[in-house]
């Protein structure tokens, strides 16, 4: 049986019996401790995407892609290539505990596509196949979702606006003239203390390779309706291997949180300007989720230059990388110097 987006639940392809995929009543997604995982996760906490997974690498952009027996094309998803390595057996990870499933079909990701390209004029007409079910892969993307509590200590200056009346010279029709004027000036103060934040579900991509910024283009994702991860759901579909360590997420979910903390910082310190001299941040009870984020993708080459459409499997939106097609352009630049000339000789005449 296959996952069905459309059902919501296990399908069979072939007489269309349904079978829904059951979770222990009440239970969330776990978050993990940060620092148990990090360092030394041990055989203990490692895991596999599901007792039959398979793992096959991309010998063209480097990515692992698991799949059930049976539900792998051969394709990588990510840059088209044909996999030549053979299947093997999944090596352990931190397997993930939540998972988005599909809600968006194959057929109305196609129609997303199709709809997508219909505004790009000079695509090349390589760019057609991914408008075919055929053209676009469904795939598990691996993302971190981290907490924190941070205490932030602070040393700055509080600059409060105030006016003084000034003798000002200044040019008026032509001719100079003295006048008195408000002239706004800034009194610097020093200012030091401390502030608190709580971040919840900071979102990380585990993933290279995907476009960061196509990938965050995807937003949002209804995180509030994770599901604990169960292996149903990955079949008839592929997953991504994370490519992004956990302590390296990490370290980029760090530099999502500091701007929320400068902003805390320069409310805390107040006035009409704030100069920030020295934060230290001090980060605790750290914990994180693997999720696996759903989405439709399609890859192609053209000029020796991988191109990506992708799909959010959860809403629908599309967004990819398009080449310029120079015989479209051409094509169109002599059809708008035809016209040009005909308008020309008819004016003439």
């Amino acid at each position: 049986m296959e996952f069905d987006p459309a059902a919501g639940s296990l399908k069979c392809p072939y007489c269309g019996t349904v079978q829904k995929i059951s979770h222990p009543v009440n239970q969330g997604v776990e978050e993990l401790g940060f620092e148990e995982y990090a360092h030394d996760p041990g055989a203990s906490k490692l895991g596999s995407l599901s007792a039959q997974a398979l793992e096959v690498g991309c010998t063209g952009c480097g990515s692992v892609i698991a799949f059930e027996p049976g539900t792998f094309a051969g394709v990588c998803p990510f840059c088209g290539a044909k996999i030549v390595t053979q299947p093997h057996s999944a090596d352990p990870l931190i397997a993930p505990n939540g998972v988005l499933p599909f809600s968006v079909t194959r057929a109305q990701a196609a129609a997303s596509v199709s709809q997508w390209l219909s505004s790009r004029w000079f695509a090349p007409s390589e760019l057609k196949r991914m408008a075919r079910p055929e053209g676009i892969h469904g795939v598990y993307v691996p993302f971190w979702t981290y907490d924190a509590r941070t205490y932030t200590q602070f040393r700055g200056h509080r600059g409060d606006y105030y006016y003084e009346t000034e003798m000002v010279t200044a040019l008026v029709n032509g001719r100079q003239v003295t006048e008195r004027r408000q002239v706004r000036k800034t009194r610097w103060s020093p200012a030091a203390g401390q502030v608190g934040n709580e971040f919840d579900d900071v979102l990380i991509p585990a993933t290279r390779s995907i476009n960061s910024k196509r990938l965050h283009d995807l937003d949002p994702w209804d995180l509030e309706v994770v599901c604990p991860y169960e292996p149903a759901y990955l079949s008839g579909f592929q997953a991504q291997r994370y490519q992004v360590p956990l302590t390296d997420g990490l370290g980029e979910a760090k530099n999502i949180m500091a701007s929320t903390i400068q902003y805390t910082v320069r409310q805390a310190i107040g006035g009409d300007e704030q100069r920030v001299d020295q934060i230290r941040t001090e980060y605790e009870d750290v914990t994180f989720k693997h999720l696996l984020l759903p989405v439709w993708i399609g890859a192609y080459r053209l000029q020796g230059k991988v191109f990506q459409v992708i799909v959010n499997a959860r809403t629908g939106e599309v967004q990819g990388e398009r080449p310029y097609s120079a015989a479209k352009i051409a094509l169109a630049l002599l059809a708008a110097l035809v016209v040009i000339a005909i308008i020309a000789l008819l004016v003439d005449r």
